[in-house]
């Protein structure tokens, strides 16, 4: 089967998107980038790979299950895929941090080894249908489960807690930049074998199930064009011919999403993008922010360590506000001295993220009019389109600035730049 791929480095994450022959989008992959843009680009591909096979085996199974049935198999399926992918760099990092560890320092290597150990024992409660995680990436994951175990085991094994958290800092980069092995056939038997275990009422047709997801691990999904872009898409490894600015690739992601969208609102990690686009998602015109990432989301990352919460909790944060607290800079540098100063004055954690929501989506509309404003159809994209704090702005503000228009976000927004350079991909060999 052929495929056509965008992939889009961005400052905080690396997205691939696989389109099929048919321009069906087959699977969507992501990873946190790092300083090695390459396998960045690696580890997305192969999430956007597994997604893939994921889809085909959906395909294969269709009409086995009703509708619940097929969700909640597929659900527990990706679910334990996750945690194999999890447990097999867990061991990688086990082992990169044994290997740095002394001869005779015994006492050290017995901690590390029972923080893994535990680690391991509550991964499949932490990878399970429906769990919440602050993150999805596994640094974050392993990072705060060594953290949060590591201080016990230390303090229990009289040994200094830094030991633990040195070897954790000097393997984690070793671990991120080699991308996960191969193997996908033994991930989904084992995967799949995990799922109906956990539902054993469900009726399925071994004989077909199996030979659907063989189907699926065997089809060939061969890289016909690949098509770059982001805000490191000069770093991608991959000809010059194969780049595309972000700007053509939100633009024309975005119509390929809305085919009636004529004004785009790209809020990224390092970046703000406006831009306008004609009936065939052509870019007439755009703007960005200038010079840094205030009030893009890296300052939202950035505020989230600050209170000590995971990203994706800042948004439900700040829709229990009761009011919105004034916020004077959405730059990053001054951002934690002015969160600090608004909790000494007494004002609560909500009413100040309210107010940091708004901050950044004024900061946004700026951006917009510059461009020249907004027209019937809007669309929201990349990270922080996932924000339902930020939405609720947005939607404010486009009210009382341009009236009642249309505002489309869609569930996979992240992807539009990757969508976006797929389709270029697709044109690239159909032309």
């Amino acid at each position: 089967m052929k495929c056509y791929i965008g992939i889009d480095l961005g400052s905080t994450t690396t997205k691939a998107l696989l389109l099929d022959e048919n321009f069906n989008a087959l699977g969507h992959g992501i990873t946190n980038s790092r300083s090695n843009y390459e396998t960045a680009t690696a580890v997305a591909k192969q999430e956007a790979r597994t997604a893939a096979r994921l889809t085909l085996f959906r395909r294969g199974l269709s009409g086995m299950l009703d509708s619940g049935g097929l969700e909640a198999l597929m659900d527990d399926l990706e679910s334990n895929i996750r945690l194999e992918q999890f447990l097999e760099q867990l061991g990688d990092l086990r082992d990169t941090c044994s290997s740095y560890i002394k001869n005779g320092d015994g006492g050290v290597r017995e901690a590390l080894n029972e923080v893994f150990d535990r680690i391991e024992t509550e991964a499949p409660e932490m990878f399970k249908r429906g769990a919440r995680r602050k993150s999805d990436f596994f640094r974050d994951i392993a990072g705060s489960r060594v953290m949060h175990i590591g201080e016990e085991v230390a303090k229990d094994a009289g040994i200094g807690f830094d030991t633990i958290i040195n070897l954790y800092d000097k393997s984690i980069i070793d671990v991120e930049n080699r991308p996960p092995e191969g193997g996908t056939d033994v991930k989904f038997a084992r995967a799949f074998a995990r799922a109906i275990e956990g539902a054993p009422d469900m009726e399925l047709d071994e004989t077909k199930t199996k030979a659907a997801l063989r189907q699926a691990i065997d089809t060939e999904l061969e890289e016909a064009y690949v098509v770059g872009t982001g805000y490191g898409r000069v770093t991608l490894p991959f000809p010059k011919e194969h780049i595309r600015s972000e700007i053509l690739c939100h633009g024309l992601g975005a119509h390929i999403m809305y085919p009636n969208t004529r004004t785009v609102l790209d809020i990224g990690g390092q970046d703000t993008k406006a831009i306008q686009v004609d009936p065939q998602g052509i870019v007439e015109n755009f703007q960005m922010n200038d010079r840094c990432a205030a009030g893009c989301g890296r300052y939202l990352g950035y505020i989230a360590d600050e209170m000590n919460m995971g990203l994706h909790e800042l948004g439900p944060m700040a829709m229990k506000a009761t009011k919105s607290v004034r916020i004077n800079s959405t730059c990053t540098v001054f951002a934690g001295a002015e969160l600090r100063d608004r909790l000494a004055l007494g004002e609560k954690r909500e009413d100040i993220l309210a107010g940091l929501h708004r901050a950044i989506i004024l900061r946004a509309m700026s951006i917009i009019s510059r461009s020249g404003g907004i027209s019937d159809q809007f669309t929201f994209t990349g990270g922080v389109a996932n924000n339902e704090a930020a939405v609720k702005e947005l939607k404010k503000l486009v009210v009382e600035n341009y009236g009642d228009v249309t505002v489309n976000i869609d569930p996979a927004s992240i992807y539009t730049g990757a969508l976006g350079a797929a389709t270029f991909a697709r044109r690239a060999v159909e032309h």
